[in-house]
């Protein structure tokens, strides 16, 4: 039996080339790597990373082609066909992703884009997806922390503002007073944890935290005055929303990073906005 998990991504060694591609070592019999999707210049003892599925004769293949989520990602994919059986969604291999019919929430049709999660059926070995999400989400044993960074997936609209999935294991509100950017389900966004409550419940935030964020926009600043003869009319009584249409960040950053360079005497703040110091 191959050591190797299908819907993963493996480093293997070329064992034998065929006509057509070559076999890699799987402590078994081998996983075809087909010839069209073998790097040039391979040769046998070679190491090659490759994701591994199942072809539709249910072997295990492998591909140098990346898919659009693996086992353990929460994405939104597209479905491209439907039968009573289940649905498939195009995740950017040869082979469609299924999704069983009893996994779905309300059914599918050709052209939905659906929220999703990769996982390995326990019977059969093969990677399929599911819609019901919520039993496979806990915020019981956490393995996050405060201040951390981690990567978000937009859940669903809630009356505080956004559900957001944590490292594809956690659940935590994005506040409305904290977003100042379009959002739709399934949209993928880095953030950091801003606050974990006793019972676990766990507020997040957009971009970086700390002073790490505010070097990053301070370059974005530097930058933007620059293109612009040195001088933004932008000050801390502008309207939220043209600030983040053109700086991409909210008034609070924005009012923050400008402080700092101000602190640094890389600008001086005007009655109508601020502008780069002259160099001595």
């Amino acid at each position: 039996m191959s050591q190797v998990q299908a819907g993963a991504y493996h480093t293997l060694k070329v064992n034998r080339k065929v006509e057509f591609g070559f076999y890699l070592d799987d402590g078994a019999e081998g996983i075809l790597l087909p010839k069209r999707f073998a790097p040039k210049n391979l040769r046998i003892g070679d190491e090659v990373h490759v994701f591994v599925y199942h072809d539709s004769d249910n072997r295990l293949i492998a591909t140098t082609q990346e898919p659009k989520a693996v086992v353990g990602d929460i994405v939104k994919l597209e479905a491209v066909a439907v039968t009573r059986q289940g649905a498939f969604l195009d995740w950017g291999l040869m082979k469609d992703l299924f999704v069983p019919a009893s996994r779905q929430l309300g059914g599918m049709r050709v052209g939905g884009r659906y929220l999703v999660k990769v996982y390995l059926d326990e019977m059969t070995g093969r990677v399929a997806a599911t819609e019901k999400i919520d039993s496979l989400l806990s915020n019981d044993e956490l393995t996050v922390k405060e201040m951390e960074q981690v990567q978000l997936v937009v859940y669903r609209k809630s009356e505080l503002g956004y559900v957001m999935i944590i490292n594809n294991r956690h659940t935590g509100v994005l506040h409305s007073n904290e977003v100042f950017r379009d959002l739709e389900p399934g949209d993928k966004v880095e953030g950091f944890i801003k606050h974990i409550r006793p019972d676990n419940k766990i507020d997040v935030v957009l971009g970086k935290p700390g002073f790490q964020k505010v070097e990053d926009e301070a370059e974005k600043i530097l930058r933007l005055l620059q293109e612009n003869d040195g001088y933004l009319p932008y000050h801390d009584k502008s309207d939220p929303q043209e600030i983040y249409d053109f700086f991409g960040m909210s008034k609070k950053a924005f009012k923050m990073t400008t402080g700092n360079l101000y602190r640094q005497r890389k600008i001086e703040f005007t009655q109508t906005g601020f502008r780069l110091t002259d160099p001595d």
